[in-house]
């Protein structure tokens, strides 16, 4: 079987460490992030200011496997330097819908009139969510986490046996861009 190998540049300002197996620590101005690539099945090795990413394999899956664990990385320098802010914009035609951050969850009252409240919960250590006005504004340094967080707070209002042509109201994702606002 052939070895692929991939080499990541390390920016400047950015610390790593590479664990045994396969663990990869980032640092950065922004904070640390840590995320652990040994259920894949690759090698990944420093080599200066260079990420070899080592994977035994051809073919698709194998160039897939390698594309997804270069790109994860690239991601995390990019959080550790200069970090990911997604948006949501709150709509609402029908009732007026209040959203509160309360501790590691989001809460959504009063949607389409409901007595319950919704919940969604806030994915990551590092990730900060703040409402203002008519916007949710989600941050951090991990873009998993954000994305995900994003992602809980958009389900939480989905609609489901309405016409969604006449029902237009819920949270929906409007904006995705690198730096914290």
């Amino acid at each position: 079987m052939p070895l692929i190998i991939e080499e990541v540049e390390i920016p400047d300002g950015v610390d790593v460490e590479v664990s045994t197996p396969a663990i990869v620590k980032v640092k950065g101005k922004l904070g640390e992030l840590v995320n652990n690539f040994s259920h894949t099945g690759a090698k990944i090795e420093l080599d200066g200011r260079k990420i070899l990413v080592k994977y035994l394999g051809r073919g698709r899956r194998a160039k897939s496997m390698i594309g997804t664990i270069t790109s994860l990385i690239r991601n995390m320098f990019i959080g550790v330097t200069q970090g990911y802010t997604y948006k949501l914009k709150i709509v609402s035609t029908h009732f007026p819908i209040s959203v509160k951050v309360q501790g590691d969850t989001v809460v959504i009252e009063n949607f389409i009139g409901e007595r319950y409240t919704r919940k969604a919960k806030i994915v990551g250590v590092g990730t900060k969510v703040r409402v203002q006005g008519e916007e949710i504004i989600v941050t951090g340094i991990d873009k998993q986490a954000v994305g995900q967080t994003a992602a809980n707070i958009e389900a939480a209002t989905k609609i489901t046996r309405k016409d969604l042509r006449k029902f237009l109201d819920g949270i929906y994702l409007f904006e995705k861009k690198v730096g914290v606002e």
